[in-house]
């Protein structure tokens, strides 16, 4: 079995500070892509003792790396990144696959943020949501990995419930 992320040294291009963040994400990937792409539709949407779904935390995981990269450049959300967090615990229209790359892709979007941020603007103010709470663009990019990472963890768990 081979390392996990963070015992493979350091990856090219990430500051020493973002590091951590980029190995957890890059964990995620691997994780991702060796227990979910096989799913049945069936396991997908199984709630056991009604938890969510392993689709929920595909399409969130997805979704939140996306809502919280807008943070990170200062936006607000549109009125789509809205709609498609209402939409994360519909029923499974979507491959297990298809909800795989889609989340990977947006860990990819985050690691490409983690990679290009200059450090001078890390520690920027930024808000989050329509309460505006206070963060920072590193508070941002950290939170993206740990949670993602937590989700991550989830599918995970539930994929082995199923088997």
């Amino acid at each position: 079995m081979a390392n996990e992320a963070w015992l493979n040294g350091k990856l090219d291009g990430f500051m020493l500070l973002t590091m951590p963040a980029a190995h957890a994400l890059t964990q995620a990937i691997t994780d991702l892509e060796r227990f979910a792409p096989h799913l049945s539709d069936e396991q997908l949407s199984n709630r056991p003792n009604n938890s969510p779904s392993i689709a929920f935390h595909l399409r969130h995981i997805a979704g939140s790396i996306d809502r919280l990269l807008t943070y990170s450049r200062g936006k607000k959300l549109s009125k789509s990144q809205l709609a498609r967090l209402k939409t994360e615990n519909a029923p499974v229209s979507e491959s297990a696959g298809e909800l795989t790359q889609q989340a990977v892709s947006e860990i990819h979007n985050a690691l490409n943020a983690l990679k290009n941020i200059a450090p001078e603007n890390l520690f920027e103010e930024r808000f989050v949501g329509r309460e505006k709470l206070p963060t920072n663009v590193f508070g941002l990019l950290f939170h993206i990995a740990e949670h993602t990472a937590r989700h991550t963890g989830q599918i995970v768990t539930l994929a082995a419930l199923q088997n």
